[in-house]
């Protein structure tokens, strides 16, 4: 199933820890633009307690990662591990490879940067417990991306100043 929307007992603070760890050299990374795109999958299920970090690897890192968790040699896109939580926190990793984004954007048309956060989004996705297993799910999961990209897109609203 895939996740809904935001959960009213969710406290309205949010102690929400984002790293991002660059281990790939095919393209250049905007952290801010992934930082928000990740803050708003965790704000709209209602997550305001985590710790998640995101690797972008080259393929040779996927494919080793891909081998030693899921037992297919071949390089992925993204992986995304949940780690054991206390209830109501969050803790996992995403771990999306640049040059698998690099080589399938030209396919969907969007530029490597969109792909590979495209990735990253999706496994942030599967840790707030969106499924993929259907081929309605897995559309209901691209709208969702998608949706997320154009959201990353946007500069974050500033707040008016006091008066």
């Amino acid at each position: 199933m895939c996740c809904g929307g935001r959960d009213a007992r969710a406290p309205p603070y949010s102690l929400i820890a984002i790293r991002i760890a660059n281990r790939q050299t095919k393209l250049k990374i905007d952290r801010r633009r992934i930082r928000r795109a990740i803050r708003a999958v965790l704000d709209d299920a209602g997550v305001a307690d985590a710790e998640l970090s995101v690797a972008l690897v080259d393929d040779a890192a996927m494919a080793a990662l891909h081998a030693e968790f899921l037992g297919d040699p071949g390089t992925t896109d993204v992986l995304s591990f949940a780690f054991e939580r206390p209830p109501r926190r969050l803790d996992g990793e995403v771990v999306a490879s640049a040059e698998t984004a690099a080589r399938s954007a030209p396919r969907f048309r969007c530029t490597a940067a969109e792909e590979l956060l495209r990735y990253v989004i999706h496994g942030t996705l599967h840790l707030v417990g969106c499924d993929d297993a259907t081929p309605s799910l897995r559309n209901q999961m691209r709208r969702k991306e998608r949706a997320y990209i154009d959201r990353s897109n946007q500069c974050p609203r500033k707040k008016p100043p006091p008066s």
